[in-house]
């Protein structure tokens, strides 16, 4: 598939997307699950550049293959945190929001019960950021494959 449009060539078109990002790199959620999170949302959308993007920044960042490999069978994974499974379960219903009832109660309770209100505020936030890409790079069809993630320290 052949590019439609390129989103980089307007960069104030984008400036609350980073400004975004930035408060949630501020935030304090650990970057292992913030990687975690845009991955899983970038594979629920079909997001063939930021699956790329993400996967490689995980990478960098030190998270294994074996955890990255898995991410999408998470539930039946033994290798995630309760923290990290909340996230996830938070992410699939954002990203898959009920258009009757939103969030699930359950997935609310599970959710608060690892992180507090304003974590859970960021969470969702990085979320919505994650989904707001997808949306992004999907429909312009930004090619996958030649992202190259900047150096990263493992934590």
């Amino acid at each position: 598939m052949s590019p439609r449009f390129s989103y980089q060539n307007y960069p104030e078109a984008l400036k609350p997307l980073f400004a975004m990002k930035a408060h949630i790199d501020r935030s304090g959620l650990e970057k292992s699950l913030t990687n975690l999170v845009m991955l899983r949302a970038s594979q629920l959308n079909g997001c063939a550049y930021c699956i790329d993007m993400h996967s490689k920044d995980a990478r960098a960042d030190g998270e294994t293959e074996q955890r990255l490999y898995l991410l999408q069978a998470w539930r039946e994974a033994p290798l995630y945190s309760a923290r990290e499974r909340a996230a996830l379960a938070w992410c699939e219903a954002v990203t898959r929001l009920n258009p009757v009832h939103g969030v699930p109660d359950e997935i609310y309770e599970q959710t608060r019960a690892e992180f507090n209100e304003r974590e859970l505020l960021d969470l969702n936030l990085l979320v919505i950021l994650i989904n707001s890409w997808n949306r992004i790079a999907a429909p312009s069809r930004t090619e996958a494959g030649n992202y190259q993630p900047a150096v990263h320290k493992a934590a």
